[in-house]
């Protein structure tokens, strides 16, 4: 049941951009942008962390999780260190995330050559 949920919550987070990208004007990288906000802004907010408890890696992969991971890590910052948390949490709490894209990014450029179209 739990692949169920998360297929769901993330095929409808997918069909949210979708729209976006078919009936807007904005381009790809305002609706990524919007998507991280939007994840930041509902994780501030506790409603978020709900939606992953209930689905899973339905919600956390996504761009919205990534939003909601950044506004954890600075919410657990603050808490613990005060208003230098605003400055550290993100980093912190996405340091292994965005380590692992470098580095699988840097790997898959070794295996491929990029074609001029």
């Amino acid at each position: 049941m739990d692949y169920v949920k998360a297929f769901i919550v993330g095929g409808l987070i997918c069909v949210i951009g979708q729209i976006l990208i078919d009936k807007t004007k904005l381009t790809s990288a305002r609706i990524l942008v919007f998507f991280v906000i939007a994840g930041c802004i509902l994780g501030g907010l506790g409603l978020y962390g709900k939606l992953v408890e209930f689905a899973g890696a339905g919600a956390a992969v996504p761009l919205p999780g990534f939003g909601y991971v950044l506004a954890r890590g600075v919410k657990e910052e603050v808490d613990a260190h005060g208003f230098l948390g605003v400055l550290t949490g993100g980093f912190k709490s996405m340091a292994a995330g965005v380590t692992a894209a470098v580095l699988f990014s840097f790997l898959a450029s070794l295996a491929f050559s990029p074609k001029e179209k």
